[in-house]
């Protein structure tokens, strides 16, 4: 399948200049990629993400044709629960504590799959209002 055919099943029963229109691109410009035309890299990332398609599949026909989700590291997510709700904290300024231990314990995971729980908690106490920000 060509990039024009992926790009045709992805903008689907919407209008080209809908599409266009969400995806930041001249109706004009994607005309010319639906006869052929091929995208640079940057204009086909663009395409990918503000249509929230996988870059892969458009490119190459492989892949999924939606982005999924990133799997979430349940250790991580649990690490960070427990630390933040043994806090007496506000649900706002506790969701997005948990994200950001989460977001930490994510980042600094060993390759052996260790979880510095003590390193994300002194990073949370040493910054509480910038990570809420």
């Amino acid at each position: 399948m060509s990039f024009a055919a992926r790009l045709k099943e992805l903008i689907g029963e919407e209008s080209i200049s809908g599409f266009a229109r969400r995806v930041d691109l001249s109706e004009a410009l994607i005309r010319k990629y639906l006869k052929g035309s091929e995208p640079s890299l940057a204009k086909a990332n663009q395409i990918a993400l503000r249509a929230n398609c996988s870059l892969e599949w458009l490119a190459t026909g492989c892949g999924y044709l939606y982005r999924r989700a990133e799997v979430v590291d349940m250790d991580a997510y649990k690490a960070a629960f427990r630390f933040v709700t043994q806090q007496e904290l506000e649900d706002e300024e506790q969701h997005r504590l948990i994200v950001s231990g989460y977001q930490y314990l994510r980042a600094h995971k060993k390759a052996d799959g260790y979880l510095d729980e003590a390193a994300m908690a002194a990073f949370l106490n040493r910054h509480p209002r910038e990570v809420q920000q």
